[in-house]
């Protein structure tokens, strides 16, 4: 994937809520939220980009990164617009204010139509992967997650996924446990990667009160365009 080329139009940024203090996109698989040692464009310098021009700002402009997803994941990130906002959405977040809703596209039915996942998840950082035990392994943390089965495809399920805690590839990693790896994450356990390097993980839904304004924010990001996502949303 040529990261210069797809990020060098400002119209592929799908913007889902903007105020004074909080800007909220859909990212597209394949973007980086934060520079890395690929050296490719990430999407917080996208966001740069996109409000220096729309308010024709001389200089830099601020951004603040609250939380990231993994590259070949897409869905809903929020980036703080102000110095003021950003210490309030990491606390929120950090404190698991934010409600979080994940839609994933498995291979194999899950073991019942809906249930928790409880995990101790041990970090690879040598491999970028995250390995799923039943039982408290040392360095270990715990995982937590819901999940309910929406639909049923001709050969995949999607599955709606609620997160109780934030771990490193919490969702692709206890899914895979239970025999349910995601459509092209080969990581974990899928038989082959999309075409696109993509996974079929996409965060839906977020719900969270707003650090300044103390309102409801309450986002639905529309899945990317595939045969597969097309069929869910039909």
């Amino acid at each position: 994937m040529d990261s210069e080329k797809t990020f060098s139009n400002k119209n592929n940024l799908k913007v889902l809520h903007e105020d004074n203090h909080i800007i909220i996109v859909n990212k597209r698989a394949g973007d980086i939220v934060q520079g890395d040692k690929t050296g490719d464009k990430p999407l917080s310098e996208v966001v740069k980009s996109y409000l220096k021009e729309k308010y024709n700002k001389p200089g830099n402009v601020y951004l603040g990164v609250v939380h990231r997803l993994d590259r070949p994941t897409s869905g809903i990130v929020v980036f703080s617009k102000t110095s003021k906002a950003l210490p309030r959405l990491n606390k929120l977040f950090q404190d698991k204010k934010a409600k979080k809703t994940y839609w994933a596209v498995v291979k194999n039915p899950p073991p019942n139509e809906s249930g928790e996942l409880v995990h101790y998840m041990k970090r690879n950082s040598k491999q970028n992967k995250s390995y799923a035990h039943k039982n408290e392994v040392p360095d270990s943390k715990k995982a937590i997650l819901d999940y309910r089965l929406l639909k049923k495809l001709d050969n995949y399920y999607l599955l709606e996924i609620d997160l109780h805690t934030g771990r490193h590839h919490q969702i692709r990693s206890q899914l895979s446990a239970i025999g349910c790896p995601i459509k092209g994450d080969l990581k974990y356990g899928f038989d082959r990667s999309n075409k696109d390097a993509s996974i079929h993980l996409h965060s839906r839904e977020l719900k969270f009160t707003h650090p300044v304004k103390k309102e409801l924010i309450h986002i639905v990001a529309p899945p990317p365009s595939d045969p597969i996502w097309d069929a869910i949303m039909k």
